[in-house]
């Protein structure tokens, strides 16, 4: 299972969210290419970015930190925020991206989805952001009736190479996982799926690979906060 450091961009800087509330944000570096360095340096395989601004305004607005981060790093780097039509996703990959993630647009546009994915074979991933089991979109601001499984499963042909699903009310909560919800996601879709949202410790970590369904893992706060040894959690993760 690959650990995600994820660097969460606002304004030009390195943050975490409390349950997705732009007002209840923990800035945690001044220096997001530093910050992406310092994972890489670490072991970290690969790296999770999110363009918290892009989210809600619907277009890339932490671009210069994101190119600055690509400058400074050789691992794979996977990016979401703001990224909802294909010149933007065009313009990400032509810059170094290893993968684009697609939210909101997964949701108002899911052709836009398939055409991706066919155009850049494993370079697209659907992020699956939800609140009590249904998809939530426009920087979680949204909620919809649509249920997480049965969008997961409409891309299940599309080619997409991960799915990326967040509990928010897990997110920057520093409460565990919601281990039971993203199992039975990753048992029903064969799309690997990345748990995001409240990973919190070690064992956190340890539960999540012990389920041998689910192919990765990201965490913010925890890693900032040190609840989590990365040194540590990258040589248990790989034995």
């Amino acid at each position: 299972m690959i650990l995600y450091p994820a660097i969460d961009l606002k304004d030009g800087q390195c943050v975490r969210l409390l349950k997705g509330e732009m007002s209840a944000a923990t800035v945690f570096s001044d220096d997001p290419a530093a910050q992406a360095a310092a994972f890489e340096a670490a072991g970290c395989a690969w790296i999770h970015l999110v363009d918290l601004n892009g989210a809600f305004a619907g277009e890339p607005v932490n671009a210069a930190a994101v190119e600055a981060i690509l400058a400074r790093i050789t691992v794979p780097a996977q990016l979401g925020g703001g990224i909802r039509d294909m010149a933007t996703i065009e313009r990400w990959l032509s810059r170094g991206l290893a993968r684009v993630i697609l939210g909101t647009v997964a949701v108002e546009n899911p052709d836009l989805v398939r055409e991706a994915a066919a155009a850049f074979p494993g370079k697209i991933a659907v992020g699956i952001d939800a609140r009590n089991g249904r998809v939530a979109t426009k920087g979680w601001a949204t909620e919809t009736d649509i249920m997480v499984t049965d969008l997961a499963r409409s891309f299940e042909d599309a080619g997409v190479a991960a799915l990326i699903y967040t509990d928010i009310n897990r997110d920057g909560a520093m409460e565990g996982p919601n281990i039971e919800a993203t199992t039975a996601l990753a048992r029903a879709v064969t799309i690997p799926v990345i748990a995001s949202g409240g990973v919190s410790s070690l064992a956190d970590l340890i539960a999540l690979r012990d389920t041998g369904v689910i192919a990765g893992a990201i965490s913010g706060r925890a890693l900032y906060d040190g609840a989590i040894d990365l040194a540590g959690a990258l040589a248990a993760l790989k034995g």
